[in-house]
């Protein structure tokens, strides 16, 4: 026995002429929104008003922010800005030494961790931590932390 199997489910029907049932409803809405400001106020309050719920209306149907719908983007920022933040990481730089480590606070007041700065040149510092990375992944140690390698 042969079934069809739909294809292409991710797309929304078009109901309303080109536009589907959520675009047709943001559509209405907004152009039902911008009569009923345009009738009740004045030119003066209305037109600001009507241009935004508009762009707003229009933003909603028709744009897609990271390939996602625009109310996704909408209801994210929402949450965003309601719900508490808690910032963890800070670094600061103190006497020559960047400081690294958790506020105190929510974070339950670790102490903080010293992390020596290398030198003011970037390149450098690259060719300490690559020289370093290269010494630990051939499972080579120092003697007496004195630069001397058991391999050299």
């Amino acid at each position: 026995m042969q079934f069809q199997v739909p294809q292409f489910i991710e797309v929304e029907d078009k109901i309303f002429g080109p536009l589907t049932f959520k675009q047709f409803i943001y559509v209405t809405g907004g152009a039902g929104a911008c009569y009923i400001f345009w009738k009740i106020l004045p030119v003066y309050i209305a037109a600001p008003l009507v241009f935004a719920i508009a762009g707003l209306a229009g933003a909603l149907a028709f744009m897609q922010w990271n390939g996602r719908p625009f109310i996704s983007a909408l209801e994210h920022a929402f949450f965003y800005l309601i719900h508490a933040k808690l910032y963890l990481w800070s670094t600061k730089e103190r006497g020559g030494r960047v400081v690294a480590g958790l506020k105190k606070g929510e974070a339950g007041g670790k102490p903080l961790i010293y992390v020596p700065k290398l030198s003011d040149s970037k390149l450098h510092e690259l060719a300490w931590s690559l020289d370093i990375k290269e010494r630990i992944a051939a499972g080579i140690e120092d003697r007496n932390g004195a630069g001397e390698t058991e391999a050299q």
